[in-house]
């Protein structure tokens, strides 16, 4: 895990929370950017998901493994899940799902680093 991945994560969610507020103020539904923004956050999230597993079979451990890995397996569903349920959603409303989904990665985010600097003492 490392900062800076967790930092280009956030930047791309909350381009995606921006554009999702942006679409629900202008009354419009999500488009291909919305999608292809939600897709390179998803692509970062798998690539931090192999680095701390990598990480994990390399032998490092955060202090709470098991929180750890529920968090690492539920920030990578949330996109695809807003996504699918923006892509449902035929009202302006598609856009707010979209932002508070990339609101919700971006918080998990942290927590995950922050799960795996701690020292469990």
């Amino acid at each position: 895990m490392t900062t800076f991945l967790v930092g280009a994560i956030t930047a791309i969610a909350v381009l995606l929370a921006v554009l999702g507020i942006v679409s629900t103020l202008a009354r419009r539904q999500i488009g291909l950017l919305h999608l292809a923004v939600a897709g390179v956050l998803e692509l970062l999230l798998l690539v931090q998901a192999g680095v701390a597993v990598s990480a994990i079979v390399g032998g490092e451990r955060p202090a709470d493994t098991p929180t750890f890995l529920g968090y690492l397996g539920g920030i990578v569903l949330v996109p695809i899940a807003g996504g699918l349920w923006a892509r449902s959603e035929r009202t302006r409303w598609a856009g707010t799902v979209m932002a508070v989904s990339a609101a919700v990665v971006g918080v998990m985010a942290w927590r995950l680093l922050q799960l795996w600097e701690a020292t469990g003492v």
